[in-house]
């Protein structure tokens, strides 16, 4: 005797097949946790803290300037391609593309004879 499938029958006989396809695809990958990378520096006394932070290799990151003076600051890197004005005891955060391993030069644009630091990506 032939079997006669009705368009329902053939609907949950296909959904459930792309149930089980995408079910065992997404449980058959690792749950892995990539938080993204944060800077933290200080500017206090028209000084970097610290003068050479680190940042991750070809991954985006953040860069999250604390200014403790009372004057405004603004932090700027030519080879970064930034250029932020940082309040009086605000705080900045600024979203970075992934880089190549290097040096990278900052400074504060107000203060550049004294308020210098390096970014070390590795």
């Amino acid at each position: 005797m032939k079997q006669h499938y009705t368009n329902s029958h053939r609907f949950r006989a296909l959904a459930l097949s792309l149930f089980l396809l995408c079910g065992v695809t997404t449980f058959s990958q690792p749950a892995v946790s990539q938080e993204a990378a944060i800077v933290k520096l200080t500017l206090k006394n028209h000084r970097f803290d610290p003068a050479e932070p680190h940042a991750p290799a070809n991954k985006p990151f953040t860069i999250e300037v604390s200014n403790l003076d009372g004057t405004p600051a603004e932090f700027e890197s030519k080879t970064l391609r930034v250029e932020k004005v940082v309040a009086a005891n605000g705080t900045i955060s600024l979203q970075m593309r992934a880089l190549a391993p290097g040096r990278y030069r900052f400074f504060d644009d107000y203060h550049e004879d004294t308020t210098e630091g390096f970014l070390v990506v590795q």
